[in-house]
């Protein structure tokens, strides 16, 4: 057999992604390209690897073992680059991070630093819904998780990253003169939902029973970006965390309704498993955010004005 490592690492996003197309996309390769590869691959075996049915590729049991030693070399491989930097004096490793998905709008500004400062740190970052964010720590496949509802049945540690403000939103053709509306306005609006497990649908429906508020429910969507969508388009209401909304305010397609008791205020919070033994990676990682979180959100966020 003469397989490469390339030819390894595109079978592996094939097998990632159940798709030639979103593979090719993810290695910015065309698709042509890793079809090919895939190709060259399979003829070193006697056993398929993928089949199509319909229009649709899966992985074959032969598929997924052949994966999981690939994955292995591809780790080793890894290994020996790590370890040629760390010879070098050089910081390297794997940062793994998993985040709720509107906390894709703010990881990244506690990330960037941090790996442009060490070339060898390489980072794999998880975004999901609260569900699969709680269950990869409990499982310890990642060193952090970034959520702002904690687990109340791991235990764990934590370092406050910053807050978390939701508002009642909606889109811009609708007028609302009021300076500041009592909470009986929900029995007005028909509200948006994330799906269950979701980190702000938690907040939501925990403000929404503490104030026995009468509620319309509307319709039920599994990402922020859906639920930001249907509100632009009119569809109806939702209770949004304002980090990912600020463009859509600013360019004025949504609105805030001034609400008593609003904003929602919770806490965005870098979490890991009681007594976790860090790497290296993962140490520095977390004594660079406690040193440098605050002047990351001076620099990056400025949520008081609304």
């Amino acid at each position: 057999m003469h397989y490469t490592l390339h030819q390894l690492q595109i079978f592996l996003k094939i097998v990632e992604k159940e798709s030639i197309t979103k593979a090719s996309q993810e290695l910015h390769l065309t698709q042509p390209a890793v079809s090919i590869q895939l190709k060259n691959f399979q003829d070193q075996f006697p056993i398929p690897l993928t089949e199509v049915i319909g229009r649709r590729l899966y992985i074959t049991d032969f598929g997924s073992e052949i994966a999981t030693v690939a994955q292995k070399i591809i780790d080793q491989v890894n290994q020996i680059t790590y370890k040629t930097m760390a010879y070098q004096g050089q910081l390297s490793g794997v940062l793994k991070i998993s985040v709720v998905s509107t906390g894709k709008y703010i990881i990244p500004y506690f990330l960037s630093d941090f790996i442009k400062k060490h070339e060898g740190v390489d980072l794999v970052l998880d975004v999901t819904n609260k569900e699969r964010v709680i269950n990869s720590l409990e499982e310890n496949e990642v060193d952090f998780s970034l959520v702002s509802v904690l687990p109340k049945h791991l235990q764990i540690e934590k370092t406050k990253l910053m807050e978390n403000q939701l508002f009642l939103v909606g889109n811009s053709s609708e007028k609302f003169a009021k300076k500041k509306y009592n909470k009986s306005i929900f029995s007005k609006l028909p509200l948006i939902y994330r799906e269950p497990g979701s980190g702000t649908r938690h907040t939501m429906e925990k403000y929404i029973d503490q104030n026995d508020l009468p509620v319309r429910k509307k319709m039920e969507l599994t990402s922020n970006e859906a639920v930001k969508q249907a509100v632009i388009a009119g569809l109806g209401f939702s209770i949004m965390p304002l980090i990912g909304i600020r463009n859509e305010l600013e360019s004025g397609r949504l609105q805030i309704i001034p609400v008593q008791g609003f904003p929602i205020k919770s806490i965005w919070n870098l979490i890991w498993l009681k007594n976790k033994k860090f790497s290296p990676v993962a140490a520095e990682f977390l004594k660079f955010i406690e040193e440098k979180k605050d002047q990351i959100i001076e620099d990056n966020f400025h949520l008081t004005k609304y």
